[in-house]
């Protein structure tokens, strides 16, 4: 393994780790410090926040919440495929739109069950 191909990235993580931690102390460093009754108080758009902030939420929402992660991850497979479309030929072609027909499968399946339906 030839480091000297690794040391830019090396020095890329080494150099972004250390601004990042610098404009972090410089913040805390140069920057106000008057707390009041008025900024610590709890801001829930606009108006006083009233209920437990502790709710739990419907079992709905983080499924379509999971739904949505796993699409869009699915999605984004199809990127490496469209910039080496010309280069996979056919066999390439057919097995991305397998991979389509599995996924809208999926999709049309989710979406009979109710699972992407909000109310």
């Amino acid at each position: 393994m030839n480091l000297e191909q690794y040391f830019p990235v090396l020095m890329f993580m080494v150099v972004g780790t250390a601004i990042g931690c610098a404009l972090i102390t410089a913040g805390s460093l140069i920057g106000p410090h008057r707390p009041d009754a008025q900024k610590l108080s709890p801001y829930e758009c606009g108006f006083e926040a009233f209920g437990d902030s502790r709710m739990k939420f419907d079992v709905r929402y983080y499924l379509v919440a999971i739904l949505f992660i796993l699409f869009d991850l699915e999605i984004a497979f199809l990127f490496p495929w469209a910039i080496a479309n010309g280069v996979v030929g056919m066999v390439g072609f057919v097995t991305a739109m397998v991979f389509l027909a599995i996924l809208t499968v999926g999709f049309i399946y989710e979406w009979k069950k109710g699972a992407l339906d909000w109310e």
